[in-house]
């Protein structure tokens, strides 16, 4: 791992960025952006051939906070909320079955959250009726997936997501030593995991992925390489392996976490670099910003022939689908607009009784958006990009029309992270772990946000 020498040298390339998990980002969404505008929206995508589908549901409810935790939550003990939400699903799925054509392909499904296995057995079943009622026509090898937390995960709930078609499932992990544990607001063992992971394993889901996160208090590289030891024994097929993003400007439960406690950007880099090194040995292959596939995973055969992309859900084979986004704080995509369902529970109830679908914000596409996601999205996807097919999708010729990008890549290519030929931009092994740094040169955007605390540190 020569490459990785005088690694300590890129700290100086930890700023505040996207994470580019849409572009332009949620930023940049507008509440002029209106339920009207979705429904043209929806419209639009239903006039294109053969424009698949790609359903997220999100089930907002945690019984408890992770202090870590950036997701839109609602934090409950109560039953009697999750059979309200699912009465407003219904109404939302109602009112978007008037407005588009749900009989379009659905290649991919997704339960989100929160907590989806916060929801018991037959609630599941429920929201899983409510969505195949409406949305008839899954394809046959169609991605089924959920987000599971295993310390709430049963035989019950396994059972009925196996029934209904299941077949890719995700589980919080984060990290295994107990002091980072105590620390984040979360106890998980790992005989907990191993007992999760073999009930998937013994209903025959086919995928599993452990999401892990680095940047947590107290981790230093000796105890983070012991989690990955024993993640590894679990024998996962993905993993997601996350930058801690620690914002408790945006999200009180972060301010719990004691901030003298958190690794520096250099220690961060030194276990990202370890753990790439670790998983390498292992037969995982880098995959994308922050994830890992095993060698015989379709995600791997994908980035062998640069056809991952990324959605909301994370790395796909699929190809592009529209993404309809369906409960609180939602995201929908297609090819010229993202739109973002409201992120408080009130505003969100209001909306479906009064007949409206529950639209805060979003933001319509130019041309100009599409070729520059185009580009941002290629390189986040597969840590390289072939000028040639933008060129021709686009009419331009790319090292002209992006010039000043280029030159900002220099310092980058001078420092050993990207290659830049004639013909395309290749990043090294340690370039992709810098890839958001990378691809800002291309943000049209980036420059009205400079200081933005609403982005995490890249590093």
């Amino acid at each position: 791992m020569s490459e990785y020498i005088d690694f300590g040298a890129f700290v100086k390339y930890s700023k505040a960025g996207p994470r580019y998990t849409s572009y332009p980002t949620a930023v940049e969404f507008s509440q002029k952006w209106s339920a009207e505008d979705y429904i043209q929206s929806l419209k639009r995508a239903d006039s294109m051939s053969n424009l698949p589908l790609s359903l997220y549901v999100h089930l907002p409810f945690c019984r408890s906070a992770c202090y870590f935790c950036g997701c839109n939550v609602i934090y409950t003990s109560r039953e009697d909320k999750k059979q309200r939400y699912i009465h407003y699903l219904k109404k939302e799925l109602a009112l978007l079955s008037q407005v588009m054509d749900t009989s379009r392909e659905v290649v991919q499904f997704h339960f989100g959250g929160g907590t989806p296995t916060f929801f018991n057995a037959s609630e599941l079943e429920e929201v899983i009726h409510l969505v195949r009622g409406h949305f008839t026509n899954f394809a046959t090898h169609a991605e089924i997936s959920c987000e599971i937390d295993p310390r709430f995960f049963v035989r019950e709930q396994m059972a009925i997501l196996r029934a209904n078609g299941f077949n890719r499932l995700s589980f919080g992990v984060q990290d295994f030593d107990e002091k980072v544990q105590e620390a984040i607001h979360r106890h998980q063992s790992i005989e907990v995991v191993s007992h999760a992971i073999n009930l998937a394993r013994e209903f025959g889901i086919d995928s599993v992925n452990f999401d892990l996160i680095y940047g947590l208090p107290y981790q230093d590289e000796k105890s983070f390489a012991s989690t990955l030891e024993k993640v590894v024994s679990l024998s996962p097929d993905r993993l997601a392996i996350f930058n801690y993003a620690h914002l408790p400007w945006i999200k009180k439960t972060m301010r719990k976490i004691d901030e003298t406690t958190l690794p520096s950007p250099s220690q961060k880099l030194e276990i990202l670099k370890n753990t790439i090194a670790f998983l390498q040995g292992q037969d995982y292959a880098m995959i994308g910003m922050d994830h890992f596939a095993k060698k015989s995973d379709e995600l791997y055969l994908a980035k062998m022939s640069n056809e991952l992309r990324r959605n909301f859900q994370g790395y796909t084979t699929r190809g592009f689908s529209q993404t309809i986004g369906i409960g609180l704080t939602s995201i929908g995509e297609g090819v010229d607009y993202y739109s973002q369902n409201f992120k408080d529970i009130q505003s969100y109830e209001n909306a479906l009784d009064n007949g409206k679908l529950p639209v805060e914000r979003g933001i319509r596409l130019s041309r100009e958006d599409i070729l520059r996601k185009e580009v941002i999205m290629g390189l986040m996807n597969n840590l390289c990009l072939d000028f040639a097919p933008i060129e021709s999708k686009f009419d331009i010729d790319f090292r002209a029309y992006f010039a000043p990008s280029l030159a900002a890549l220099k310092e980058y290519e001078q420092a050993g992270l990207v290659s830049i030929t004639p013909h395309s931009i290749h990043t090294s092994a340690t370039g992709g772990m810098l890839i958001r740094n990378i691809a800002m040169t291309f943000d049209a955007y980036l420059g009205a946000h400079q200081g933005d605390k609403r982005f995490s540190k890249t590093i």
